[in-house]
């Protein structure tokens, strides 16, 4: 679908974000970027949404894949929705911004926020909804346009353990239904072994790539507890240890 070619991201203070991160990413995949705090995680997503330029090096598309207007949605680790605006109403925004009117949108808002369980809340402001029914909101922003790259920049961070296990699993079974591509930025181990099916381990910065790991866990209801989950958990701390700069 795409590549990274020796992709660096130096700052005007001088900071060096990423440096030489090659790596490609194929239609369909779940990737998860994961590593430890400014590692640049978030850096190579803006990199992917075209919100920055890389310093050095290149993003290559595939002639067939190249996006256009409404064909990457990005979710950020905040909300960000539209106080004065029903779930609805955030969720036409960007169609809005393209120059839909409200009669054409309303099929894809209405499916968008189908998608993510919240149709019976299409008309309710973010304030009477949960932290987690503001981010379903986001996601839905985010599908309304149907697009072909879904970039999620730690979405569940702020959210409490049994509100962010549910979004997982919704996230998880949306991946599984839809057949979208997904690269989400994560800092937990846990997050990125249950729900990617291909993790890319950066280190410490300036982010390279550490390890690229395809894990093969079953799908269904025990996927937490399952032995090929505790393995991949194992190994992707293993790889921590050996990426990580020691400490005295």
């Amino acid at each position: 679908m795409f590549s990274l070619r020796e992709v660096a991201k130096t700052y005007p203070n001088a900071t060096i974000a990423l440096e030489s991160v090659t790596a490609g990413f194929e239609p369909g995949e779940f990737v998860a970027l994961l590593g430890p705090s400014g590692c640049g995680k978030s850096t190579l997503l803006r990199l992917l949404a075209g919100l920055e330029e890389p310093s050095a090096g290149r993003i290559e598309w595939d002639k067939a894949a190249r996006p256009g207007p409404g064909d990457i949605g990005f979710v950020f680790q905040d909300a960000t929705l539209l106080p004065w605006a029903t779930a609805a109403d955030n969720v036409y925004l960007p169609l809005r911004l393209r120059g839909r009117t409200r009669d054409e949108a309303a099929p894809l808002v209405t499916a968008a926020l189908a998608q993510v369980g919240l149709s019976d809340f299409a008309q309710v402001k973010p304030r009477g909804l949960s932290g987690g029914m503001r981010m379903r909101v986001s996601i839905a922003r985010a599908l309304v346009s149907d697009p072909m790259l879904l970039l999620m920049d730690e979405p569940f961070a702020a959210l409490d353990e049994f509100t962010r296990h549910k979004l997982q699993d919704d996230l998880h079974a949306l991946w599984r239904r839809s057949g979208k591509t997904i690269v989400f930025v994560t800092h937990s181990i846990y997050e990125a072994a249950y729900l990617a099916n291909r993790i890319l381990v950066l280190s410490p910065r300036p982010g390279r790539v550490a390890a690229d790991l395809r894990p093969a866990i079953p799908e269904g209801p025990h996927r937490r507890s399952s032995g090929a989950y505790t393995d991949l958990v194992a190994e992707i701390t293993d790889t921590f240890k050996r990426v990580m700069p020691e400490h005295d």
